[in-house]
Protein backbone atom coordinates (compact mmCIF):
# COMPACT_ATOMS: atom_id res chain seq x y z
CA UNK A 1 0.00 0.00 0.00
CA UNK A 2 1.24 3.50 -0.80
CA UNK A 3 -0.14 6.90 -1.36
CA UNK A 4 1.69 9.94 -3.82
CA UNK A 5 2.59 11.96 -1.39
CA UNK A 6 2.06 15.10 -4.01
CA UNK A 7 -1.42 14.38 -4.23
CA UNK A 8 -2.07 14.53 -1.08
CA UNK A 9 -0.23 17.59 -0.53
CA UNK A 10 -2.55 19.15 -3.60
CA UNK A 11 -5.34 18.09 -1.53
CA UNK A 12 -4.46 20.06 1.81
CA UNK A 13 -3.96 23.16 -0.64
CA UNK A 14 -7.28 22.58 -2.19
CA UNK A 15 -9.27 22.33 1.24
CA UNK A 16 -7.57 25.60 2.70
CA UNK A 17 -8.50 27.24 -0.86
CA UNK A 18 -11.87 26.30 -0.57
CA UNK A 19 -12.85 26.23 3.12
CA UNK A 20 -10.08 27.85 5.45
CA UNK A 21 -9.21 31.28 3.96
CA UNK A 22 -12.75 32.49 2.63
CA UNK A 23 -13.52 31.98 6.46
CA UNK A 24 -10.02 33.78 8.07
CA UNK A 25 -10.99 36.50 9.74
CA UNK A 26 -14.86 36.59 8.81
CA UNK A 27 -16.17 34.06 11.29
CA UNK A 28 -19.21 34.56 13.25
CA UNK A 29 -19.95 33.64 16.78
CA UNK A 30 -22.29 30.50 15.85
CA UNK A 31 -18.98 29.63 13.46
CA UNK A 32 -16.89 28.90 16.43
CA UNK A 33 -17.35 26.68 19.68
CA UNK A 34 -15.33 25.62 22.20
CA UNK A 35 -14.52 21.65 23.00
CA UNK A 36 -12.84 20.39 25.83
CA UNK A 37 -12.31 24.27 27.60
CA UNK A 38 -12.69 27.87 26.35
CA UNK A 39 -9.06 27.79 24.43
CA UNK A 40 -10.11 24.70 22.97
CA UNK A 41 -11.78 25.33 19.51
CA UNK A 42 -13.41 24.34 16.70
CA UNK A 43 -14.79 26.23 14.14
CA UNK A 44 -16.77 25.69 10.73
CA UNK A 45 -13.56 25.61 8.63
CA UNK A 46 -12.28 23.18 10.31
CA UNK A 47 -15.33 20.78 9.93
CA UNK A 48 -15.45 21.40 6.25
CA UNK A 49 -11.92 21.20 5.83
CA UNK A 50 -11.97 17.83 6.86
CA UNK A 51 -14.61 16.97 5.39
CA UNK A 52 -13.31 17.82 1.96
CA UNK A 53 -10.38 15.93 2.57
CA UNK A 54 -12.00 13.34 3.95
CA UNK A 55 -14.01 13.30 0.60
CA UNK A 56 -11.44 13.64 -1.76
CA UNK A 57 -9.39 10.65 -0.16
CA UNK A 58 -11.72 8.40 -1.01
CA UNK A 59 -10.89 8.83 -3.81
CA UNK A 60 -6.86 9.03 -4.20
CA UNK A 61 -6.74 6.35 -1.30
CA UNK A 62 -10.18 4.49 -1.04
CA UNK A 63 -8.15 1.58 1.48
CA UNK A 64 -7.20 3.98 3.81
CA UNK A 65 -7.93 4.20 7.37
CA UNK A 66 -8.84 8.44 7.54
CA UNK A 67 -7.92 9.41 11.12
CA UNK A 68 -9.15 13.48 11.10
CA UNK A 69 -9.00 15.56 14.74
CA UNK A 70 -12.49 16.24 14.01
CA UNK A 71 -13.80 12.86 13.12
CA UNK A 72 -12.34 11.33 16.55
CA UNK A 73 -13.45 14.00 18.22
CA UNK A 74 -17.10 12.59 17.09
CA UNK A 75 -15.96 9.11 17.11
CA UNK A 76 -13.16 8.02 19.53
CA UNK A 77 -13.18 4.82 19.05
CA UNK A 78 -11.73 5.77 15.51
CA UNK A 79 -8.33 6.53 17.39
CA UNK A 80 -7.16 3.04 18.23
CA UNK A 81 -7.76 1.47 14.80
CA UNK A 82 -4.35 3.37 14.26
CA UNK A 83 -2.45 0.33 15.86
CA UNK A 84 -4.04 -2.08 13.49
CA UNK A 85 -4.49 -0.19 10.08
CA UNK A 86 -2.54 -1.38 7.14
CA UNK A 87 -2.34 2.16 5.94
CA UNK A 88 -4.05 5.47 7.31
CA UNK A 89 -3.87 9.14 6.46
CA UNK A 90 -3.87 11.13 10.07
CA UNK A 91 -5.42 15.17 9.10
CA UNK A 92 -5.49 18.40 11.52
CA UNK A 93 -7.66 20.09 9.11
CA UNK A 94 -6.42 23.61 11.15
CA UNK A 95 -3.83 23.36 12.94
CA UNK A 96 -3.92 26.39 15.14
CA UNK A 97 -7.38 26.92 15.30
CA UNK A 98 -6.93 29.20 18.19
CA UNK A 99 -5.08 31.07 16.44
CA UNK A 100 -7.12 31.05 13.31
CA UNK A 101 -10.31 31.66 15.17
CA UNK A 102 -8.77 35.26 16.60
CA UNK A 103 -7.35 35.97 13.56
CA UNK A 104 -3.40 35.51 13.89
CA UNK A 105 -2.34 34.23 10.70
CA UNK A 106 -0.45 31.32 12.20
CA UNK A 107 -2.34 28.08 11.35
CA UNK A 108 -1.78 25.27 8.96
CA UNK A 109 -2.77 22.04 7.56
CA UNK A 110 -1.24 18.72 8.35
CA UNK A 111 -1.64 15.21 6.87
CA UNK A 112 0.89 12.10 8.31
CA UNK A 113 0.40 8.87 6.48
CA UNK A 114 1.27 5.86 8.70
CA UNK A 115 2.09 2.30 6.98
CA UNK A 116 1.56 -0.49 9.95
CA UNK A 117 2.57 1.07 12.95
CA UNK A 118 5.20 3.22 11.64
CA UNK A 119 4.92 6.95 9.71
CA UNK A 120 6.20 7.39 6.57
CA UNK A 121 5.38 10.37 5.27
CA UNK A 122 4.45 13.75 6.24
CA UNK A 123 3.11 17.23 5.14
CA UNK A 124 2.82 20.80 7.04
CA UNK A 125 0.62 23.17 4.28
CA UNK A 126 0.89 26.79 4.99
CA UNK A 127 -2.04 28.69 3.61
CA UNK A 128 -0.82 32.49 3.92
CA UNK A 129 2.92 31.13 2.58
CA UNK A 130 1.21 29.22 0.09
CA UNK A 131 3.62 26.01 0.64
CA UNK A 132 4.37 22.82 1.73
CA UNK A 133 7.32 21.91 4.21
CA UNK A 134 7.09 17.59 3.62
CA UNK A 135 8.93 14.52 3.95
CA UNK A 136 9.46 10.64 3.17
CA UNK A 137 10.54 8.46 5.58
CA UNK A 138 14.51 7.98 4.50
CA UNK A 139 14.04 10.82 1.55
CA UNK A 140 14.98 14.00 3.49
CA UNK A 141 13.04 17.44 4.10
CA UNK A 142 11.65 20.06 2.13
CA UNK A 143 9.76 23.16 1.60
CA UNK A 144 7.95 22.92 -2.09
CA UNK A 145 6.19 25.94 -3.69
CA UNK A 146 2.99 25.33 -6.13
CA UNK A 147 5.64 26.75 -9.11
CA UNK A 148 7.88 23.19 -8.11
CA UNK A 149 10.36 25.68 -6.65
CA UNK A 150 11.91 22.95 -4.12
CA UNK A 151 14.44 23.59 -1.38
CA UNK A 152 15.99 20.78 0.92
CA UNK A 153 15.56 21.71 4.97
CA UNK A 154 18.21 21.44 7.65
CA UNK A 155 17.69 21.78 11.42
CA UNK A 156 19.86 24.44 13.03
CA UNK A 157 23.43 23.84 14.08
CA UNK A 158 24.20 22.70 17.89
CA UNK A 159 25.12 24.96 20.33
CA UNK A 160 25.50 25.32 23.92
CA UNK A 161 22.03 24.97 26.10
CA UNK A 162 22.25 28.53 26.94
CA UNK A 163 22.59 30.05 23.59
CA UNK A 164 19.42 28.07 22.33
CA UNK A 165 16.30 29.03 20.91
CA UNK A 166 12.99 27.10 21.19
CA UNK A 167 9.29 26.21 21.47
CA UNK A 168 7.93 25.04 24.50
CA UNK A 169 4.49 24.48 24.79
CA UNK A 170 3.63 24.33 28.78
CA UNK A 171 -0.12 24.07 29.47
CA UNK A 172 -0.24 20.69 29.34
CA UNK A 173 2.06 20.66 32.37
CA UNK A 174 0.40 20.97 35.85
CA UNK A 175 1.33 21.59 39.46
CA UNK A 176 5.06 21.11 40.61
CA UNK A 177 6.26 19.42 37.66
CA UNK A 178 4.39 22.75 35.66
CA UNK A 179 6.46 24.87 38.10
CA UNK A 180 10.04 22.82 37.19
CA UNK A 181 9.89 22.90 33.89
CA UNK A 182 9.14 26.56 33.64
CA UNK A 183 12.01 27.22 36.10
CA UNK A 184 14.14 24.86 34.02
CA UNK A 185 13.33 26.98 30.71
CA UNK A 186 15.47 29.98 32.35
CA UNK A 187 18.46 27.88 31.37
CA UNK A 188 17.87 28.27 27.28
CA UNK A 189 18.04 31.95 25.79
CA UNK A 190 14.98 31.92 25.03
CA UNK A 191 11.50 30.34 24.59
CA UNK A 192 8.18 30.78 22.69
CA UNK A 193 4.65 29.06 22.25
CA UNK A 194 2.87 29.63 18.86
CA UNK A 195 -0.50 27.67 20.25
CA UNK A 196 0.52 26.05 16.56
CA UNK A 197 2.55 23.04 15.91
CA UNK A 198 2.29 23.05 12.30
CA UNK A 199 4.41 26.59 12.71
CA UNK A 200 6.29 25.20 15.19
CA UNK A 201 7.75 22.39 13.33
CA UNK A 202 8.05 24.77 10.24
CA UNK A 203 10.18 26.84 11.98
CA UNK A 204 12.71 24.13 13.88
CA UNK A 205 13.17 22.20 10.42
CA UNK A 206 14.04 25.77 8.75
CA UNK A 207 17.06 26.16 10.96
CA UNK A 208 15.65 29.02 12.79
CA UNK A 209 15.11 27.53 16.42
CA UNK A 210 16.81 24.85 17.96
CA UNK A 211 14.21 22.71 20.15
CA UNK A 212 10.72 21.93 20.89
CA UNK A 213 9.37 20.32 23.77
CA UNK A 214 5.25 18.99 24.19
CA UNK A 215 3.57 16.75 26.46
CA UNK A 216 0.15 16.14 25.09
CA UNK A 217 0.60 13.84 22.03
CA UNK A 218 -1.94 13.51 19.62
CA UNK A 219 -0.94 11.97 15.95
CA UNK A 220 -2.50 14.74 14.04
CA UNK A 221 -0.16 17.23 16.05
CA UNK A 222 3.15 15.43 15.92
CA UNK A 223 3.29 12.32 13.82
CA UNK A 224 3.90 15.00 10.42
CA UNK A 225 6.05 17.37 12.41
CA UNK A 226 8.45 14.93 14.08
CA UNK A 227 9.20 12.58 11.04
CA UNK A 228 9.95 16.29 8.67
CA UNK A 229 12.41 17.25 11.38
CA UNK A 230 13.95 14.16 11.60
CA UNK A 231 14.53 14.02 7.88
CA UNK A 232 15.93 17.31 8.53
CA UNK A 233 18.30 15.81 11.08
CA UNK A 234 16.76 16.51 14.26
CA UNK A 235 16.70 13.72 16.91
CA UNK A 236 13.03 13.16 18.21
CA UNK A 237 12.37 11.02 21.32
CA UNK A 238 9.63 10.55 24.39
CA UNK A 239 10.71 12.33 27.83
CA UNK A 240 11.88 8.65 28.64
CA UNK A 241 14.20 8.33 25.57
CA UNK A 242 11.97 5.81 23.52
CA UNK A 243 10.69 6.10 20.11
CA UNK A 244 7.87 8.03 19.36
CA UNK A 245 5.26 6.29 17.77
CA UNK A 246 1.94 6.92 15.92
CA UNK A 247 -0.12 5.05 18.58
CA UNK A 248 1.87 6.67 21.79
CA UNK A 249 -0.97 9.66 23.35
CA UNK A 250 1.45 10.19 26.77
CA UNK A 251 5.05 10.69 27.70
CA UNK A 252 5.85 13.80 26.46
CA UNK A 253 8.02 14.74 23.29
CA UNK A 254 10.97 16.26 23.01
CA UNK A 255 13.11 17.28 19.63
CA UNK A 256 16.02 18.81 19.25
CA UNK A 257 19.13 19.63 16.33
CA UNK A 258 21.30 16.56 17.76
CA UNK A 259 20.93 13.84 19.75
CA UNK A 260 23.82 15.55 22.33
CA UNK A 261 21.58 18.44 22.23
CA UNK A 262 18.31 16.23 23.36
CA UNK A 263 20.20 14.83 26.01
CA UNK A 264 21.59 17.84 27.33
CA UNK A 265 18.22 19.69 26.46
CA UNK A 266 16.29 16.54 28.54
CA UNK A 267 18.74 16.42 31.72
CA UNK A 268 18.29 20.34 32.53
CA UNK A 269 14.89 21.11 31.28
CA UNK A 270 12.55 17.86 32.17
CA UNK A 271 14.46 15.52 34.20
Amino acid sequence: MSIDVMALADVLRRAAKAEILPRFRRLNAEDIRAKSEASDLVTEADVEAERMIRAELQTLAPDALFVGEESVAADPALLPRLADAPLAIIVDPVDGTFNFASGVPAFGVMASVVHKGETIAGIIYDPMGDDWVLAEKGSGAFRRRPDGETIRLSVAAPKPIEAMIGFASTGFFFGEERRKILSNLAKVRMFACYRCAAQEYRTLVGGHVDFALYNKLMPWDHLAGTLIAQEAGAHAAKFDGSTYRPTDLKGGLLVASDRDSWHHLRDEIIA
